[in-house]
């Protein structure tokens, strides 16, 4: 149950962090941090990847024990040494980390309750001596911590069956079950669209009136303005400094300043566009859904890309960017796909992943961790991985080839790494999207397709990301820009494209380019194709 009483005033902490210092072999993480949360308040906390937001936390929620780091921690007035994750749940304090910790076969009401579950009902129910679980209660109980966080699904349904974004909600009312007094999320809505985010964010404040403490890391500097009371900046493992953002002086550009320790005068390096002829034109271009082959996801869609040009392409969630993208990628998505294709003027086919490739096409997925690295394996596989025809002589691949050329992508993008044979799962999200750039860059590419390449990556790493594509644009390369961030299309792209409904609504030069406009296009022809 949260504390019935809620202020905000100095002096009124609910937690005291002093001192935190927290080293792992060669690397020290966190250096003196202090961190103050008052009751009942929305604290955020950002800084770039790496600079010690995630370690802090975990600090905080025993995943890294007692004995482990230096210096002290108090939760409502007292000393806490928690040996585990449990201690500090027992406590109130409960984490959601960026990366779900749902079991996808298991129920929802499953999910809530695991390692908490509720046994025993009229009858004290057991057998050998175990209770048994009680799946009136259990099902009742999630039925009504569903209800608080505004998620209208039985409990019997199975996680796999959910969104993200309903999985996040999830994950808040197991937080729930578990009386939380302080919330910790860490990067909520990375993953989520626009309306989720809108909905996760009012049901903290929502939470925040009823008493209960959150604590949010987010690169989203917008979201961590509008809903948080205080901002903490942490930078290469130090506490920087805490701001309150109903100042007006209190802007993306100060936090961002603090994060990066300069001025970042503009979010987007400098470019003079040189564009030349057109690489690639789709015409008439329709795709299929591969689970409901009578439904298109695209239609008759046509763009075209010139070299050394930036283009835009926007859309709400479910406008089609993807599947367009990843359909021209040699047909990976979709069925009964049907329409034109010309590279230099040339009509092509590009049947496969294979064929794209030979053709000089090349896309970076949205969604790196699961479709454009392999996580276990290290950087110098990942960035041959598409290219070790290149590599190969009758058959075999040259190691050594591999090893220098990875480790020339390794200097020339900046992956922060001691060497190529660092694991890839292990670096921060900016240095794995950098790995993914390499991987496509090393196939030599005429047109290269980004989707979202910024996602999830903080401000500094996004800002090199930036720089590449400029440098490749430079280089004659066409690219096309996927991205749900209407202010990044208009700071990168020569022309913007819009989608809706599986269409393209409109196209914008840059000159004239305003989100208010993209907006206008993007929900335009809402109803789904035919």
């Amino acid at each position: 149950m949260a504390d019935d009483t809620r202020t905000t005033g100095d002096g009124d902490e609910i937690l005291v962090m002093r001192g935190i210092t927290k080293t792992f072999p060669g690397v020290r993480a966190l250096s003196g941090v202090d961190l103050t949360v008052r009751r009942g308040e929305i604290h955020g906390i950002c800084g770039e990847n790496g600079a010690g937001k995630s370690t802090l936390m975990k600090v905080l929620s025993g995943v890294y024990p007692h004995g482990s780091y230096e210096g002290e921690i108090s939760f409502a007035g007292e000393p806490c040494r928690f040996a585990g994750i449990r201690d500090s749940e027992e406590r109130g304090i409960v984490i959601i980390h960026q990366e779900l910790a749902l079991c996808p076969q298991l129920s929802i009401a499953e999910n809530i309750f695991l390692g908490n579950e509720r046994t025993g009902g009229p009858a004290k129910r057991r057998l050998g001596g175990l209770a048994l679980v009680d799946w009136n209660r259990t099902n009742h109980e999630a039925d009504r911590l569903l209800d608080r966080v505004g998620l209208p699904e039985s409990p019997v349904t199975p996680i796999a069956e959910l969104g993200v974004g309903k999985q996040q909600l999830v994950e808040i009312a197991k937080a729930l079950s578990k009386r939380v007094r302080l919330l910790i999320l860490d990067e909520p809505t990375a993953a989520l669209n626009d309306e989720d985010s809108a909905h996760l964010l009012d049901l903290v404040r929502g939470l925040r009136d009823e008493g209960i403490t959150s604590v949010i890391i987010s690169h989203k500097l917008n979201e961590v303005l509008a809903i948080a009371d205080r901002v903490s900046i942490l930078r290469d493992g130090r506490m920087i400094e805490t701001l309150d953002p109903a100042r007006t002086d209190v802007t993306e550009d100060r936090i961002i300043a603090g994060m990066v320790g300069r001025d970042l005068e503009h979010r987007y390096p400098p470019r003079e566009p040189d564009i030349g002829g057109e690489v690639l034109r789709i015409e008439d271009w329709t795709v299929h859904s591969p689970s409901q082959h009578s439904r298109r996801v695209v239609s008759g869609a046509g763009l075209t890309l010139r070299r050394g040009e930036i283009v835009g392409l926007a859309g709400l969630m479910g406008a089609g960017r993807t599947e367009l993208a990843m359909s021209v990628f040699g047909r990976s998505y979709g069925t009964g796909v049907t329409g034109r294709l010309f590279k230099d003027g040339k009509e092509i086919e590009a049947r496969t992943v294979r064929e794209a490739i030979g053709h000089g096409i090349a896309y970076a997925t949205e969604d790196r961790k699961r479709y454009g690295l392999n996580l276990i394996e290290d950087i110098r596989r990942n960035v041959s991985a598409a290219g070790l025809g290149r590599l190969a002589r009758r058959g075999w691949v040259n190691g050594n080839e591999e090893y220098r050329v990875a480790e020339e992508f390794r200097a020339g993008m900046n992956i922060k790494a001691p060497d190529v044979l660092s694991e890839t799962g292990k670096l921060s999200g900016g240095n794995q999207q950098k790995v993914v750039l390499s991987k496509w860059i090393f196939t030599d590419p005429d047109v290269l397709i980004l989707d979202e390449p910024t996602r999830g990556i903080d401000v500094g790493a996004k800002y090199e990301i930036y720089a590449i594509v400029n440098r490749l644009a430079a280089e004659g390369k066409a690219i096309l820009l996927i991205s749900s961030e209407l202010p990044e299309l208009i700071g990168m792209c020569d022309r913007i494209y819009t989608m809706a409904a599986g269409r393209i609504t409109g196209e914008v030069p840059r000159a004239e380019a305003t989100q208010e406009r993209l907006m206008t296009f993007m929900t335009r022809g809402q109803e789904q194709p035919g």
